[in-house]
């Protein structure tokens, strides 16, 4: 029905810009990550997370929420990585 496919629509939108911000891959490849979608696909999403970010304070902050989780889980995760290595190499 409608009402899932935008219920599922908006997640998948943020998922997708998400993706376009935090990490080095092109549109054509995040489309692919996300069923095969088309480059233009991930480009709207993009776009309409951007405008939606504008209008609603709620959606922004957790848009910001999320964006912080990620880099600081991915930083704890790196200098974990290289402590570990650290100790295998110099033990």
């Amino acid at each position: 029905s409608s009402k899932r496919d935008r219920r599922i629509a908006l997640p998948r939108h943020i998922a997708m810009s998400l993706a376009k911000e935090l990490t080095s891959h092109s549109l054509p490849s995040i489309g692919d990550a996300f069923g095969g979608r088309d480059h233009t696909t991930v480009l709207h999403a993009c776009k309409k997370i951007a405008s939606l970010k504008s209008t609603s304070p709620g959606l922004a902050q957790d848009y910001r929420n999320l964006v912080h989780s990620f880099t600081t889980n991915l930083l704890k995760t790196f200098a974990y990585s290289v402590d570990k290595f650290s100790v295998f190499v110099f033990s």
